[in-house]
């Protein structure tokens, strides 16, 4: 039976061979030689390559249901080349399970025709497609949903969703064994061709560990007793789908905290799971019950790639079933390694899916080097937190397919002049668009580098691979023929020279210190730190009135100076911006060297005292009361303020006056705003020359202005 053939309405089998991609080898066609490329025998299936997009949740759910945006997410990874996309990271099965995170509603059975549109859409482009299924146990709140009690083995409170769940009941455990048959039969009824079973930090394996189960009946004690719970649930679902539908486990073998499970026990249930049905296994060594654990298991940028890749080997050369991994493998050459190697079978590259989902048809046109990658920066999970949903930090097509496009196929129908002013983020991203487009493009930046503030991070401790978003950026520019001009300041003549029918202001912004009463010409800011301008002694306090990165990286660089900091802030925390994935490591940085923290304060003056050092005043609103600090150093963090004299200088001469249609922009329509009939180009600005934001707004900001050029 071919994919495109399968998973017909009325099917409930789905398809059983997800090998054909519908795109005839090319020239430079890499499928039989790179070990990536290699189709594997999964179960029923046989998947045409090697490479995964794991289980994960972006929040692109509608009502708890797949709708057109979460399908379109999947499509585009299934339309680049992936063997497996898995969705629903993870979805539930029962309504004391409410969502956390965005997650699908798995118990409703309207879920069944919206996977079937999803599948179909899936298996079309060649992919397989699973769900991963789960009971969330103590990993979400009481205090959502339908305010349901939470569940787990025994009543042990998690840090991060901060719920204390009741000890399961015998009736608990007897409906919740038949609500995961339940929701594995609408996945086969949805034409998906497996489910996951999601076994690390939710209810099911929190009755394999003994450091979250401390039960004294049947399900509690004894390694044996710990696993009785899941190996009911394993034998259930297995009798209720069949054998030729993939029941797959992502698990965490191996936990890394002293009375937790230990690497013999878990090897040992999953032998016993192995003996009830299960088809494949995801590995995973630690725990998510807190920031820090979280962030062990999902690593972030400035840290090892792919750390716990070794262990897995280690754990398949025990296992007569497939394998899969997935920790921080970004780059193809680790994956290929670990295929080669036998490392494991198929390999998880979810994140960079996310920043390219044509990882892999690139990887087989021979174009490995035309990959956008992967930075580890993790705004993809921290995003959900923040804003609702998933965001790749500098892929905005990700979640957006309805609105752009990942790979610029489209050829402009007049080829226009541009001038890209500033080469950060989103000068860069302006400039490669509008050159893939077909315009003809010419870039100043003043520098003699390209990357705005992210070239403040090339000798970051932690967010150094940022540095890849521009990278990438000026390679593909370049590719498509920009004509990129480092070390020239551009004025208003120089752009007029090169008669431009569209001007693109990305000149960014400088650090803001208007903020403060007195003493701004006293201070120093985080760029003077990060770039090295300020070598710091002696007592240093850093103002952080932002709440992003930007303090946080120039405290851990006045630490590794030698430096005694005061960290202060007007917020209730640390970094407030800084998500769940990211903060760990500056909290650890900051506890390693008694960092002193100061909330909720602002900064209001700077003052000379008579012996050289400065006095900050500090004024607290809750209080209305005001304390002094002597130091040596006073560094300050508030955002920047827009670098806008080339732009103003050239309002008067454009045809739309700077303006900027928003309905047409957000329809992706052309900008046709005229002001000034006589004008002789149109003039936009974006990224932090119009305000102070992020890297993922200004790159947006570039790509869907620039689309419709």
């Amino acid at each position: 039976m071919s994919l495109t053939d399968a998973a017909r309405p009325g099917d409930t089998t789905g398809p059983r061979d997800a090998h054909g991609s519908g795109r005839a080898p090319g020239p430079g066609d890499l499928t039989g030689l790179d070990p990536l490329l290699q189709s594997f025998e999964l179960g029923p299936l046989t998947l045409r390559n090697r490479v995964v997009s794991t289980s994960h949740e972006p929040a692109y759910g509608q009502d708890g249901m797949p709708k057109e945006r979460y399908r379109l997410y999947h499509r585009e990874k299934a339309k680049g080349g992936v063997a497996l996309t898995m969705i629903g990271g993870s979805a539930i099965i029962a309504p004391d399970s409410p969502p956390a995170f965005g997650n699908l509603l798995l118990y409703r059975d309207e879920i069944v025709p919206w996977f079937r549109e999803l599948a179909d859409d899936v298996h079309e482009h060649g992919a397989a497609v699973m769900c991963q299924v789960t009971h969330l146990g103590r990993r979400t709140s009481n205090f959502t949903g339908d305010w349901l009690p939470t569940v787990s083995a025994s009543p042990r409170r998690e840090p991060a969703h901060r719920a204390f769940p009741k000890e399961a009941e015998a009736w608990d455990l007897d409906r919740i064994v038949d609500d995961y048959v339940s929701a594995a039969l609408r996945c086969r009824a949805g034409g998906l061709d497996g489910i996951e079973i999601q076994a690390y930090g939710h209810l099911f394996d929190s009755f394999l560990s003994p450091w979250t189960n401390r039960r004294e009946d049947e399900y509690g004690g004894t390694p044996e007793n710990r696993m009785r719970f899941p190996r009911r649930v394993l034998r259930a679902v297995r009798e209720a789908v069949g054998p030729d539908f993939v029941v797959g486990l992502r698990m965490s073998i191996e936990d890394d905290r002293l009375g937790a499970l230990p690497r013999e026990e878990g090897m040992a249930a999953l032998r016993a799971f192995v003996d009830d049905g299960i088809d494949v296994v995801s590995t995973i060594k630690g725990s998510i019950e807190s920031d820090h654990t979280l962030a062990q298991v999902i690593p972030s940028m400035g840290t090892p790639s792919a750390p716990f890749l070794e262990w897995s080997g280690r754990i398949k050369a025990e296992l007569s079933i497939p394998v899969m991994h997935a920790s921080r493998i970004a780059d193809v050459p680790t994956a290929r390694y670990a295929i080669r190697e036998g490392l494991t079978d198929l390999i998880g590259m979810t994140r960079a899916q996310i920043a390219d989902p044509y990882l892999v048809a690139k990887l087989a046109r021979g174009r490995e080097d035309r990959i956008r990658p992967c930075v580890g920066a993790n705004y993809c999970l921290d995003a959900i937190y923040a804003s609702g949903d998933a965001k790749c930090v500098h892929n905005p097509a990700a979640g957006r397919e309805a609105q752009l496009p990942h790979e610029i196929t489209q050829q402009a129908p007049t080829r226009r002049r541009a001038v890209v002013v500033g080469a950060g983020p989103a000068g860069l991203e302006a400039a490669r668009v509008l050159g893939a487009r077909g315009h003809d493009v010419t870039l100043f930046e003043a520098a003699d580098r390209v990357g705005g503030q992210i070239a403040l991070l090339a000798g970051s401790r932690h967010r150094g691979d940022l540095v890849g978003i521009v990278d990438w950026r000026l390679a593909e520019a370049r590719l498509h023929g920009v004509d990129v001009r480092l070390g020239v300041f551009a004025e208003p003549d120089d752009v007029l020279a090169l008669d431009p029918d569209v001007v693109v202001v990305a000149t960014g912004g400088l650090p803001n210190t208007e903020f403060l009463e007195q003493g701004a010409s006293l201070v120093r800011d985080t760029w003077d730190v990060l770039s090295g301008d300020l070598r710091a002694r002696g007592d240093v306090l850093v103002f952080d009135d932002h709440g992003g990165h930007q303090a946080l990286d120039a405290v851990e660089t006045l630490l590794a100076q030698g430096c005694r900091v005061e960290y202060v802030t007007p917020e209730r925390t640390v970094g407030v911006d800084v998500g769940s994935m990211n903060s760990p490591a500056y909290l650890a940085a900051f506890a390693e060297h008694d960092v002193r923290v100061t909330l909720p304060f602002y900064l209001r003056a700077v003052r000379r005292a008579e012996n050289g050092r400065l006095v900050a005043t500090l004024w607290n609103e809750y209080a209305d009361t005001q304390v002094a600090r002597e130091v040596d150093h006073v560094v300050v963090e508030h955002g920047t303020l827009p670098v806008a004299d080339l732009y103003e200088a050239l309002v008067p001469g454009s045809v739309n006056e700077g303006a900027v249609d928003h309905e047409a922009l957000l329809a992706g329509r052309p900008q046709e705003v005229v002001r000034n009939p006589g004008g002789g180009y149109r003039l936009y600005r974006i990224g932090d020359a119009v305000s102070s934001r992020n890297i993922h707004a200004a790159i947006y900001d570039a790509l869907r202005l620039s689309m419709a050029v």
